[in-house]
């Protein structure tokens, strides 16, 4: 076993242990903290279901319509003036919903062109530098109760858009022959 392997498994428990012996020490009541905060993350959790279950219903309706196949064709002919793959379409509109699915075309894409094509290039730097921006305010805003969250979804999606773009240049600029 290396370094490396040793050192993660241990990290975590020895993190745990390092909490409890402070809390233990300082006479906190260590026990009853760890309930009450396991009782805090279950009544979170629940909370976040209905916005959770309207964020994965929505991209699978989107997904299955057909809505999604539409979108791509109607942005396709404008992009290939750009030089941009129709391939890489799918991921940059899946990109701020969901990180999963997003994850799941970056893989096929990579599996598809190879790790090393510009598609798959431009299919990692897109990955690595855009969000989830509508799980982000489904989930965090929705955890603390807020519901009007109209400028962080614009300033979110634009902040897509740019790492999108960016991506495309950058990668243009660095990877093409």
């Amino acid at each position: 076993m290396s370094v490396i392997t040793t050192i993660s498994t241990w990290l975590i428990p020895s993190l745990i242990l390092f909490v409890l012996l402070v809390a233990t020490w300082k006479k906190l009541p260590t026990y009853e903290l760890f309930v009450e905060g396991g009782k805090e993350g279950v009544k979170m959790a629940v909370s976040l279901l209905p916005f959770l279950l309207g964020m994965i219903v929505s991209i699978a309706i989107l997904r299955s319509s057909g809505a999604l196949e539409a979108m791509i064709q109607f942005i396709s002919p404008l992009l290939s003036l750009f030089g941009v793959p129709s391939e890489i379409v799918p991921l940059a509109l899946v990109r701020p919903i969901s990180g999963t699915a997003a994850l799941g075309m970056t893989t096929e894409l990579i599996q598809t062109y190879g790790p090393d094509s510009f598609i798959g290039r431009l299919a990692s730097t897109m990955q690595g530098s855009t969000d989830t921006t509508l799980y982000i305010l489904t989930v965090y805003f929705g955890a603390v109760g807020i519901r009007r969250m109209g400028d962080a979804l614009k300033v979110g999606l634009i902040a897509d858009l740019i790492g999108i773009i960016a991506s495309i240049v950058i990668v243009t600029i660095v990877f093409s022959t």
